[in-house]
């Protein structure tokens, strides 16, 4: 199948590689050089532009930062709907605002194209290996005709969660869980080592009980070591939360933890800390307890 590929950056660069050694023809296209000769070499062909791509594709995959870049790239005046065909199928692997994506939806079916949200959680190294958890919102059966030859290349699984939207509504709910739960690893752990209890030693007490997650297991070690290196930036935890807020504002849904968290990730990306991992949740308690949890 030809796939077009638009958004080759940490995410997408090993998801547009896992589709080509699935067998599937990619198209690719992104703004970085180094980006387009990474999947070039892994044997995706290069579009020079968005619309190019859209025309040679029947699936078009976009994998973009937020809801401007995904509007402008599929609904823009040379944007993919501007040249694909009817029928094709738009995949928006992005994680934006619920809103965004239903009106993305609408002006594709007004050109005869179909489109569903699939946004991802797993990161990086979930994109390298193919196991990414996908949550998907729209047409049923457009959903059932792409979830085993393509989404399943690029995930352990492929979760239909209701009309377009509710994939991206999925994501924010996993980005509230994951925010909060990072946060809480990082008080608990800062109050175990003010009381001059080794942290380590914390986390082999607790992680096999009730308290134990997926995100402590991968965050907390992060933590100890003082290794915030981005699996997951920061200030795109921000961008997701931020939509976390405005969809929730929209549908009278309160979310004050949220809130707090956002307020902690706003304090790293103004002390210059938006790059860090968001297990940096550390910092801001080392900033305000003046105690590092690790080294």
């Amino acid at each position: 199948m030809k796939i077009g590929f638009i958004g080759l950056g940490i995410m997408g660069k090993p998801m547009a590689k896992n589709l080509l050694n699935a067998g599937h023809e990619v198209i690719g296209f992104d703004k970085s050089e180094s980006n387009i000769e990474y999947v070039v070499s892994a044997g995706a062909k290069v579009g020079t532009s968005i619309a190019e791509v859209a025309a040679q594709s029947e699936v078009i995959i976009t994998m973009l930062p937020n809801s401007p870049h995904c509007i402008e790239v599929i609904c823009g005046a040379d944007g993919v709907i501007s040249s694909a065909k009817a029928g094709t199928i738009v995949i928006d692997m992005s994680s934006i605002a619920p809103k965004a994506s239903q009106e993305i939806s609408k002006k594709c079916a007004e050109k005869g194209i179909k489109m569903i949200d699939a946004p991802v959680s797993g990161g990086e190294p979930k994109a390298i290996d193919g196991s990414l958890s996908i949550m998907v919102g729209g047409d049923k059966e457009v959903f059932e005709s792409v979830k085993k030859d393509i989404l399943l290349k690029m995930g352990a699984s492929a979760v239909y969660c209701g009309e377009v939207g509710a994939g991206n509504t999925t994501k924010l709910a996993n980005q509230i869980v994951v925010a909060c739960n990072i946060a809480a690893c990082a008080e608990a752990f800062t109050l175990a080592k003010k009381a001059d209890v080794d942290p380590a030693l914390v986390f082999d007490a607790i992680k096999g009980g009730l308290a134990g997650s997926t995100v402590m297991n991968a965050k907390l070690p992060m933590m100890l070591e003082g290794n915030f290196n981005p699996g997951f930036k920061i200030d795109l935890h921000i961008k997701d939360l931020n939509n976390a807020i405005e969809t929730g504002h929209e549908v009278g849904s309160p979310l004050p933890l949220t809130v707090s968290v956002m307020e902690m990730f706003q304090t790293l990306h103004s002390d210059g800390k938006g790059q860090h991992d968001h297990s940096g949740l550390a910092e801001y308690y080392e900033k305000v307890s003046g105690t590092k949890i690790g080294k």
